[in-house]
């Protein structure tokens, strides 16, 4: 009798951790970057909060340092439902969604405070860019993250005004960003971030663009002499979900998750604009800080007007709106 209630016990303890496996959904999460970076530390952040809030019902898998997919392959991969979640780089939903870049387009954005409103979550212009973004690849966008506002680098004398970039290589991380190169009298090339270091150091192109953070996390001040604070337009990111996979879960789910997103959203955006001004003062003994002044800012504004009114041009509809959308904030 004692054996059979033995087995019977030990038959119902493993019936019972099915039952609770079963129960649990796991979240496999891609990630470019590793944990330790801003964004993966939001990730985390992120899983704590619905792990705890569902009681173990979700569970979270972050795979950093693009160990599942690279940043270009996330779109589909999230889309198509071969991953639960991921982060990319904004800019890589453009194929789809042309008017995400719209975050690239120089000085649109009047100061920090209209990046911040626009940006925000549940504002008009999120509203309008995050359906699309749903409606064209299959990716739900949980939350933005914010990494920075752009930069330029180079060697030699620094860059302040327009003409000093003229006939230059200079290196870009989106379409929209090389309109700017142009309108600027330089050349672009796109290349993923990885890449710069070793082409800052052969000098394959004369000019970076990129984030403060990216300076000091991927030690760029060892080969670029100067980092002028444009600050023309903003780099961000984004936290996508499938969106079948999404619909899939409980509504108590979904609330759980849907929630997280906002705190962590707020929470990275005030940490990266918080913390910027602190990047640059850490890197300004490795590197020269160039501040524009007010005159010099206005002939970069001047000389890129032509950028804004070709992307409402050439965007699409989702692209006008969202500008209606921005500038009503």
């Amino acid at each position: 009798m004692k054996t059979f209630l033995k087995y019977a016990l030990a038959g119902t303890m493993l019936l019972g951790s099915a039952i609770v496996a079963q129960a649990q959904t796991t979240i496999r999460v891609t990630l470019q970057l590793p944990e330790t970076h801003s964004l993966g530390q939001n990730w985390i952040a992120f899983k704590n909060i619905i792990e705890k809030e569902s009681g173990g019902d979700l569970k979270l898998e972050l795979f950093p340092s693009a160990q599942l997919y690279k940043d270009k392959q996330v779109p589909e991969a999230v889309g198509s439902g071969a991953i639960e979640a991921g982060s990319a780089f904004l800019g890589r939903f453009a194929g789809s969604v042309p008017a995400v870049e719209i975050v690239n387009l120089p000085f649109f954005f009047r100061d920090e405070a209209h990046l911040r409103a626009a940006a925000a979550n549940g504002s008009s212009m999120r509203n309008i860019l995050d359906a699309a973004v749903v409606k064209e690849t299959g990716a739900k966008v949980l939350w933005w993250q914010a990494f920075g506002r752009n930069v330029y680098l180079n060697k030699g004398k620094p860059i302040r005004v327009p003409a000093d970039l003229k006939g230059k290589k200079v290196r870009t991380y989106g379409k929209v960003l090389g309109w700017t190169v142009e309108a600027l009298g330089g050349a672009p090339t796109i290349m993923s971030g990885s890449k710069q270091f070793l082409a800052y150091q052969q000098g394959a192109v004369d000019v970076g663009m990129t984030g403060a953070s990216a300076v000091k996390s991927r030690k760029l001040y060892e080969v670029m002499d100067n980092m002028t604070l444009s600050y023309d337009s903003a780099i961000e990111f984004v936290a996508v979900m499938n969106n079948d996979f999404f619909n899939s879960l409980s509504k108590k789910n979904q609330d759980i998750i849907t929630k997280a997103a906002a705190t962590v959203e707020k929470q990275l955006r005030d940490q990266v604009y918080g913390g910027e001004a602190a990047v640059v003062k850490e890197v300004a003994d490795k590197i020269n800080v160039v501040t524009l002044t007010k005159e010099e800012r206005a002939q970069w504004v001047d000389a890129t007007k032509s950028v804004v009114e070709k992307f409402a041009a050439e965007r699409g509809d989702v692209a006008v709106q969202a500008i209606k959308a921005a500038n009503g904030l």
